[in-house]
């Protein structure tokens, strides 16, 4: 086998016509190249794989989702618009004083605007536009003109009576007529400049306020509300953080059940399904799940931990604990949370073991799974679940979990239980506490509920440093 050089390579790129993983008598007459593997050969030909090129199309659709650098607090925004005012303001100042210092020019040196005129007058009127323009390279004190206008770019006399600053002259006006011009846009600006002084003063009015605002907020342990124009991917789901900082997402309905088994489980990933009818088809990822972020991006209030998503963790193994973790949260998720048991029953499989395909006579329905083979079966779980305060990607939610998880994770939780309370009456209540919005929270909620133990969902939070 030869090593192809650059100049091979380039013309197989270019020229090559097939990939066969051996020669045909139609190939007798074709120049061929001899590689290793098919692989290598169409590696050659189309260029080599881009294994990572779907990991940053999904980074993409995560920061398209996330506020990231393009998010902003209130006074963050109005600070802002405050330098650009004045920045503004300043441009408007400088543009003044420019205008203003062509007319006096105009005016100062009277004689030579004129002289310069009245030459071009009569030199439009003898030879026409056209010769004129074309003399203008040997006149230094004459850059351009324009025929349609009838305006020339003339230069000024500086100190040393050299060419200098250039300015527009009319030729159908008179001197007074051309300096008045620049006066007049001078005082254009003028206008302009006192209508931006006005927004000016409205924007400290409002920055000082929205600063106000975000100091009481901030006090009160109250979350900024972030505007997003998409969800994170896994917020269609039911989703959770287990240990080790392994992702689980839930179907909410038959049609996310068929996403998350078609899209969402595969691999070294484990499938889970509480053993009662209408529970959630629950893929536990073994690579992709949360990692913790020293630096935090903005301005979260105490008590609220950070995390980004990854699709590689360091330690990607499923442990029987972690399992066991994710499966009491597939039973909370399921009907036996308004079912009003205390205990149910979880098993898990692998992915090779879920499938669509039934029997000959047999139908599965939409959001429904055939499973194959032995069961790893987890009984007596309670019917019992943590909601807590973290921000993904820059993003504050409610994250729902096992209540030893969400206890050790955060700072701000409440222990729920079935129960009797409304969870429109609990997001409401959440919403006022920490200024999540409500669709947010109830999207969390499992149902009705009661509040075991509440830190800082329900009620104001309060730090350590406050204490």
């Amino acid at each position: 086998m030869e090593v192809l050089d650059a100049a091979s390579i380039t013309a197989v790129r270019e020229t090559a016509k097939e990939a066969t993983p051996l020669l045909l008598p139609a190939h007798s007459d074709a120049i061929s190249y001899q590689f290793p593997s098919l692989c290598s050969a169409i590696d050659a030909w189309k260029g080599h794989h881009d294994a990572n090129a779907l990991a940053r199309r999904e980074q993409e659709k995560l920061d398209a989702a996330a506020p990231g650098r393009g998010h902003s607090s209130e006074a963050e925004k109005l600070e802002r618009r405050l330098k650009q005012q004045e920045q503004a303001l300043e441009g408007f100042a400088k543009k003044i004083e420019k205008q203003q210092a062509i007319g006096h020019a105009i005016q100062e040196h009277w004689t030579h605007v004129e002289t310069i005129l009245q030459q071009a007058r009569d030199a439009v009127q003898k030879q026409g536009w056209k010769l004129v323009l074309k003399g203008l390279k040997e006149n230094p004190w004459v850059d351009s003109g324009n025929a349609a206008d009838r305006t020339m770019m003339v230069r000024l006399p500086n100190e040393e009576g050299q060419p200098g600053q250039v300015f527009t002259l009319h030729l159908d006006a008179s001197v007074h007529q051309n300096a008045q011009r620049y006066f007049e846009a001078a005082r254009k600006q003028k206008d302009k400049t006192s209508g931006a002084t006005t927004a000016l003063t409205d924007t400290e009015v409002a920055l000082k306020r929205a600063r106000k605002k975000e100091a009481k907020q901030k006090a009160s342990g109250r979350l900024q509300t972030v505007r997003r124009s998409k969800r994170l991917w896994f917020e269609q789901h039911r989703w959770s953080m287990i240990s080790g900082g392994h992702l689980l997402v839930g179907g909410r309905d038959a049609k996310g059940n068929d996403s998350v088994v078609k899209k969402h489980l595969s691999g070294s990933d484990m499938y889970l399904h509480a053993d009662i009818h209408g529970a959630p088809s629950c893929s536990l990822r073994a690579a992709q799940g949360f990692a913790l972020v020293e630096e935090p991006f903005g301005q979260l209030p105490p008590g609220v931990p950070s995390f980004k998503l990854v699709d590689k963790l360091g330690d990607e193994r499923i442990t029987d604990d972690k399992l066991e973790e994710a499966a009491t949260l597939a039973l909370c998720w399921s009907r036996a949370w308004n079912g009003g048991g205390a205990h149910g029953t979880v098993f898990a499989v692998k992915p090779a073991q879920v499938s669509k395909s039934a029997q000959t006579g047999e139908y599965v329905g939409r959001g429904a799974f055939i499973v194959r083979g032995q069961r790893q079966w987890f009984k007596d779980l309670d019917v019992q679940m943590g909601v807590g305060l973290v921000a993904i990607n820059g993003v504050p939610l409610l994250m729902g979990g096992t209540v030893p998880s969400i206890k050790h994770r955060c700072q701000r939780y409440a222990i729920l239980a079935p129960g009797q309370t409304k969870k429109e009456q609990l997001a409401n209540q959440i919403y006022k506490a920490t200024g999540l919005r409500t669709d947010d929270v109830l999207s969390v909620l499992p149902g009705a509920s009661d509040v075991l133990e509440d830190v800082g969902i329900f009620t104001p939070f309060k730090s350590n440093e406050e204490e």
